[in-house]
């Protein structure tokens, strides 16, 4: 049975900066793609960011692009969003996700429980 436990959601001022974690089981993590959603209040869960298998390659959201950086350590099954200069409309509940695939264009299955980001001033 896949288990991804997110961590490292809290309260942030506008500017400052969050790193989120999500510890992968049940599978062999380094095999699959990995991914970051998230979902505002009255909206639709959307793909932040998405990182293929080995870390081949990355794709971002249009509005996140150079503020956020995805990482997977594949030795601590571990996937990483590294969060900067963070704005009000970040605001959302962030998901990891677990891919059927090597690539995340093939999509996602698996999924945590979420981790509140919160940014305010």
């Amino acid at each position: 049975q896949v288990e991804l436990v997110e961590s490292g959601g809290g309260v942030v001022q506008p500017g400052g900066s969050l790193n989120l974690s999500c510890v992968s089981s049940g599978r062999d993590f380094s095999r699959y793609s990995m991914g970051w959603f998230r979902q505002a209040l009255g909206t639709e869960r959307e793909l932040v960011a998405a990182i293929n298998w080995r870390g081949a390659s990355t794709h971002y959201a249009d509005s996140v692009k150079g503020r956020f950086t995805i990482a997977r350590d594949d030795d601590r099954a571990t996937l990483y969003l590294q969060m900067n200069a963070l704005k009000p409309e970040d605001t959302a509940v962030y998901y990891c996700a677990g891919g059927v695939a090597r690539t995340y264009e093939v999509g996602f299955h698996w999924w945590g429980q979420g981790t509140q980001v919160t940014v305010s001033s």
